[in-house]
């Protein structure tokens, strides 16, 4: 296991031990490409420690296909490694394009109210929230309600979320945040995405 030194040692009243194994919210954000992909990274970490999966793809619609969900599908389907569900929840939204005739706002309230049922009954150890911070930066989803849901959740389950904009207040109460900026990107002259880079 790799060792480190921490700059600070809260007074907790926590053993290094105990500390160690506190579950996590993480959060992707910024501008940069790499926020989905890095929490993907997670996944197969956790897939190889045996822990159950959740994925939740808000904003994305259920006819994308994405590389990573088949991935995942068939490590989790491997009896190998963790169980892995997959869950979309939107309809083809994104923050590239709005079409104010799909109903992304229902279904991202739908599989937030999903998320914390499944935070409840302790149904994964890990969850992959991903996109989650449109919902909440567009009003859709009370960011209030996830930081409190997300506090008092029972057992040892990490949740990351990704997405531009992520909340102040679901930056504080995070334990580990990542801003990805962007240097350079193929869009900025003109290249759309492409297969095996983005999906």
């Amino acid at each position: 296991m790799p060792q480190g030194q921490p700059s600070v040692v809260p007074d907790d009243g926590l053993t290094t031990r105990q500390r160690r194994h506190r579950p996590l919210v993480i959060v992707h954000t910024g501008i940069g490409k790499g926020k989905s992909t890095a929490a993907f990274g997670l996944a197969l970490r956790a897939w190889n420690q045996g822990w159950p999966i959740g994925v939740f793809q808000f904003v994305k619609s259920a006819k994308w296909k994405v590389g990573e969900e088949r991935a995942l599908r068939v490590l989790g389907d491997s009896g190998e490694g963790g169980t892995v569900a997959w869950h979309k929840m939107g309809e083809g939204w994104s923050w590239v394009q709005r079409d104010a005739q799909l109903d992304n706002a229902g279904k991202a309230r739908e599989g937030w109210e999903q998320v914390k049922r499944d935070l409840a009954a302790e149904t994964y150890r890990l969850y992959v929230l991903d996109e989650f911070a449109y919902p909440m930066h567009w009003g859709w989803v009370d960011t209030d309600e996830v930081v409190e849901v997300l506090r008092s959740r029972p057992g040892t389950q990490h949740v990351v979320i990704t997405g531009r904009n992520a909340p102040e207040k679901l930056v504080a109460c995070a334990d580990l945040v990542t801003d990805m900026s962007k240097v350079k990107h193929p869009m900025d002259a003109g290249q759309k995405g492409q297969r095996g880079i983005e999906w």
